[in-house]
């Protein structure tokens, strides 16, 4: 009897391939059929296994891929999952930098922060809300509210600048619905309902699970998307939950069970491993920030966390906080004493803290602090009604082109009672990210779906 030579296993049950089919052809393909079936079996066999080895750590000794996923959700997005990204870069700083977005949630009144110096509009439609004579002249006309003295020194330096008039057509006096198109980058149905941030990370190439952060308990929408990004709440918190005892040897068991194991969540556990690694060593010592940063309130604690990742090499290159509170209808206080003047002023302490802890890193950093939208011009007796038109601030390492940026008309005709749409958001939010990473023009474009892109002269 003839035997058969063929490249893989014949059917345990039939070692005569010819007994397989009536003819050999169909015999070789019922065969091969058979051998992807066993070997198909064999892989289920083995994640069987594996799966009954971690049930077997359910005893207090240590934890299960399911428990796993669960108890670290609170702080990482779904750590043992593509969630989180591949390494492909070592935690080395990295040569274009960083953008961290500052959401102001409420819609800040950026007329209270910037304004037209003695503007004719202003004192007609606010005279209860205009800036205090302490204020700081801008140049272009504008003057600063006092709120931001803890960074005027950066103004000289040519590092903090304004944009005022920022809007876009699409963005509604809905809290909910302009905070989603300023996240996505435009309309959920435009976007897929994928972050403009994490797309931004598709443009900046590979590199460690913390390249795109967000401050806070939950991941915003400019995060969401296919890169994984973490959503931490502090560096101590990125850790296995469970009893600390049993933290070593858990990590250990883990990286065990997801090792050589031919599947793509294996790359992924033990990209998040390399991070709860990075994040255990940081959060081993104790943190004293530099140069007499104190960090004072949440927002301050925030940027505290950020300046702890970035010192400590965690090659962070997108990154958010979000603060709340600017929904100011009433009792709006821009002069000093008053509630929005201590908001701005708690912000502008926490940036300021934040480069000076930096120091020679604040070089390869910008802040970009946006809101949902403005208020109305007109105040409403005490406060200002939402409106559009609102304002962009930066602080950046690298020099920007001045203090007050884009294109400015004057209030003489204004919009619904709105500032006018002077500087479209998603030009602002491009030209800023094209000028921190060396981007072209096709790169921005594709951040922001349906619109097309206009770039603006941010940096000097």
């Amino acid at each position: 009897m003839e035997k058969i030579v063929h490249s893989f296993p014949l059917h345990p049950d039939c070692p005569d391939l010819r007994r397989l089919g009536p003819n050999r052809s169909e015999a070789l393909l019922r065969a091969e059929a058979a051998a992807v079936e066993a070997e198909n079996a064999a892989e289920r066999d083995r994640y069987r296994r594996l799966n009954d080895l971690e049930e077997q750590q359910q005893d207090g000794r240590g934890v299960t891929r399911r428990t796993f996923v669960a108890g670290t959700a609170a702080t990482v997005t779904a750590l043992a999952t593509s969630q989180f990204v591949s390494t492909q870069a070592s935690f080395a700083a990295t040569k274009t930098g960083t953008l961290i977005h500052v959401f102001l949630y409420g819609g800040l009144d950026g007329l209270s922060l910037v304004a037209p110096a003695d503007d004719p509009v202003l004192r007609k439609s606010r005279p209860d809300l205009l800036l205090g004579n302490d204020s700081v002249a801008l140049g272009r006309g504008f003057q600063m509210s006092k709120a931001f003295a803890p960074l005027e020194g950066y103004l000289a330096k040519k590092q903090l600048a304004f944009v005022p008039a920022v809007s876009d057509p699409r963005l509604s006096l809905s809290h909910f619905q302009a905070q989603d198109a300023c996240n996505l980058g435009g309309l959920p149905g435009e976007t897929g309902g994928r972050g403009w941030l994490d797309a931004l990370v598709d443009a900046l190439g590979p590199g460690t699970a913390f390249r795109s952060v967000g401050i806070g308990s939950t991941l915003p929408r400019s995060l969401v998307g296919t890169n994984g990004a973490i959503s931490l709440n502090s560096v101590g918190a990125l850790t296995l939950r469970g009893d600390r005892r049993y933290t070593d040897a858990t990590e250990k068991a883990i990286k065990g069970l997801f090792t050589d194991i031919n599947h793509p969540v294996e790359e992924s556990v033990q990209a998040g491993l390399s991070a709860l690694g990075l994040a255990k060593k940081l959060a081993a010592t104790e943190y004293t920030p530099a140069n007499g940063a104190t960090y004072e309130g949440s927002v301050g604690r925030s940027f505290r966390e950020l300046a702890r990742l970035i010192k400590g090499g965690a090659n962070v290159r997108v990154a958010t906080i979000g603060t709340g509170g600017y929904d100011t209808h009433e009792n709006q206080g821009p002069r000093e004493g008053g509630q929005l003047f201590r908001r701005l002023n708690d912000l502008a302490q926490g940036m300021a803290d934040f480069f000076a802890d930096l120091g020679e890193l604040s070089k390869d950093v910008t802040i970009l602090v946006s809101s949902e939208f403005g208020r109305r011009v007109a105040s409403n007796g005490g406060g200002t009604d939402h409106g559009h038109g609102g304002v962009v601030t930066l602080l950046s390492g690298k020099p920007l082109s001045g203090p007050v940026l884009g294109t400015w008309n004057g209030l003489s005709t204004l919009d619904n009672g709105n500032v006018p749409e002077f500087n479209n958001m998603f030009n602002v939010y491009g030209s800023v990210a094209q000028g921190r990473f060396g981007l072209t023009n096709a790169q921005v474009d594709k951040l922001f779906p349906r619109q097309k892109y206009a770039p603006m002269k941010i940096y000097g």
